[in-house]
């Protein structure tokens, strides 16, 4: 029987519970999803293999259809550096325009190389943010984050369609003086009419809530090697941090 190999295990705090979840690095056989994810190039079944290694690398007891999408942002990018490299090169096309010998005006467009070390990254909390949305003095949402379930069921819909579908899903229960009602517990039709009577300035408060929710991202400063011209680029979300 040949021996087995030892795997090494680390930890880390989820920024939405701040529990702790272990997690093995991602081995041979998880890389070959991730070959074969390339080759097809589907959003949809980008998801399906980060969904697969995560559940295969997590050694703790968490679903992790049910975390919230920062979250399994989050754990990915943890996972990503301890089983390649914490540090990550990034290649961004200078946007400044130059003027030329003629007059007119052309990108510079030299490549310019960023290193991001990935383990400094953490979740942006915004201030403002909060899951209780008052639309009355007596009717208020309680909303829950977007889970990894969830953002899968959004791929291929419109933005309008994709925005009004997370409204649904997102409601937890709907308060008033007297009672919470779940969303668990009510009929699409009474939850479709209930969304339907919602002012206008009262969907701008889902859409901030949306907003501001707690997002992987990171502004960079750079300086450009060929024109010295200086930009702040935002990555945001892990296809911004691995492409």
């Amino acid at each position: 029987m040949l021996p087995k190999i030892d795997v090494p295990v680390y930890s880390v705090e989820l920024p939405s519970t701040k529990e702790k979840v272990t997690f093995r690095p991602f081995l041979v056989k998880e890389q070959k999803l991730f070959l074969m994810n390339t080759e097809n190039n589907d959003p949809q079944e980008t998801v399906k293999v980060i969904r697969q290694v995560l559940k295969n690398c997590v050694l703790s007891d968490i679903n992790v259809d049910e975390l919230p999408v920062f979250d399994i942002e989050f754990l990915f990018m943890n996972l990503r550096a301890r089983s390649v490299s914490e540090v990550v090169n990034l290649k961004y096309k200078c946007n400044n325009a130059i003027e030329s010998a003629d007059g007119e005006s052309r990108k510079c467009d030299t490549i310019n190389e960023i290193v991001i070390n990935v383990l400094e990254i953490t979740p942006t909390f915004f201030p403002e943010h909060t899951k209780k949305i008052q639309l009355t003095d007596n009717v208020g949402l309680m909303m829950k984050y977007p889970t990894f379930e969830m953002m899968k069921s959004m791929v291929g819909k419109s933005e309008s369609e994709a925005i009004m579908s997370m409204i649904y899903k997102c409601i937890d229960y709907i308060y008033d003086k007297e009672n919470m009602y779940y969303i668990k517990d009510v009929t699409e039709k009474e939850l479709e009419e209930f969304i339907d009577n919602i002012q206008q300035k009262d969907l701008e408060k889902l859409r901030v809530f949306f907003d501001t929710m707690p997002k992987i991202k990171k502004d960079v400063d750079y300086t450009c090697k060929k024109c010295n011209y200086h930009e702040t680029i935002t990555l945001e979300g892990t296809q911004d941090f691995f492409g």
